[in-house]
């Protein structure tokens, strides 16, 4: 692990990052802390939110790839990226909107909380649903990765989301070889991004459901079946195409979209799961091979197309968009020795 490299050519986020999470707390890198409150990407992003605890009065929209004036950002997005930037859980930037995103777990109906979904879902009530569950998701995701994991309302909702999701694996798994599958359970839902960032960050809920997860990695470890669940290609959607169906990464070149590969690598090796996956433990294998005789990646930056989705656009870049190579790179190197840390390996600083 290139320490010394990071902190020379890695943005101020990676250099704090790196020591907080790679070295290890001690006096001398909790010092380091306030530079993650000084990064200009991250001061922008601040300022933006509203009084009210929302950035724009949106939830799940993401800013245009290179743009810096993060114009258009939800507020989870806003919230996630900031964390990321290396922000500390309490910051207060964050308390308002907090009580915002445990409002969003709320099991109702009420279409005001639809935010930007609202106008697409009308009065349906399906959309309205829909878009409700995804809010829900997003949000017990955002909360999970601010440190929330005690607090019964984010447990309440986590113990029925992994309900509406076992369901589906149990009707999935029952209906395989069937020429006609039948339909699927009305509390059925299958696991979104999202819904597995919230259990990447909720390690004591996942010890109480451990048969659970063991379902849950068979499912994402078989092949993706297809693009829509089961009894979902008739209905018009909100354009949030977020459901996981099997193993996203099977067949897809890595080419290009290699944060996106990444986010969801580092994803599974938080939730325990990527050092169990043949697959996925293969592909970490790869990229950390393209590492030079320092440890620092030297993979190619066509790459690294910044993701564009609402679950794992926060995570990458972590330096300003038009910064140099180098900064493109540190974010890779960084990304890499951490998701190769909680999987597990062994990593000596350099």
């Amino acid at each position: 692990m290139p320490l010394a490299w990071l902190l020379e050519h890695g943005s101020l986020p990676v250099q704090v990052r790196a020591l907080t999470e790679l070295v290890g707390p001690a006096d001398d890198t909790r010092a380091a802390l306030g530079g993650a409150y000084a990064h200009p990407p991250a001061v922008r992003l601040a300022l933006q939110q509203r009084r009210d605890g929302t950035w724009g009065g949106q939830m799940l929209s993401v800013a245009r790839a290179g743009d810096a004036s993060f114009e258009g950002i939800g507020t989870i997005p806003a919230v996630r990226r900031l964390l990321e930037y290396g922000w500390e859980q309490d910051a207060p930037t964050f308390h308002a909107a907090r009580k915002v995103l445990f409002r969003l777990l709320a099991e109702d109906l009420d279409p005001y909380y639809l935010y930007e979904l609202r106008a697409d879902a009308g009065t349906d009530e399906y959309l309205i649903r829909r878009g409700r569950a995804l809010l829900r998701e997003a949000a017990a995701a955002t909360l999970a990765q601010l440190g929330c994991e005690a607090d019964p309302r984010l447990r309440g909702a986590a113990v029925r989301l992994l309900d509406r999701v076992m369901a589906f694996v149990r009707a999935t798994a029952s209906a395989a070889g069937a020429e006609t599958a039948p339909p699927l359970p009305a509390n059925a839902a299958p696991p979104t991004p999202h819904f597995l960032v919230m259990l990447a960050y909720m390690p004591r809920f996942r010890s109480e459901h451990q048969d659970e997860m063991t379902r849950l990695l068979a499912f994402l470890s078989a092949p993706a079946a297809g693009d829509k669940p089961r009894g979902g290609a008739a209905r018009r959607d909100l354009g949030q195409p977020q459901v996981v169906l099997g193993d996203p990464l099977a067949g897809v070149s890595e080419t290009t979209g290699l944060p996106s590969m990444l986010a969801w690598l580092e994803v599974m090796a938080r939730l325990g799961f990527l050092r169990r996956n043949p697959a996925w433990s293969a592909l970490l294998d790869r990229l950390l091979n393209e590492r030079d005789a320092k440890g620092v990646w030297q993979g190619r930056t066509t790459a690294l197309a910044p993701p564009e989705r609402a679950w794992d656009w926060p995570t990458f870049p972590l330096g300003d968009p038009a910064a140099a190579r180098e900064s493109l790179v540190a974010d890779m190197t960084f990304r890499l020795a951490m998701i190769a840390r909680l999987a597990g390996r062994t990593l000596e600083p350099a």
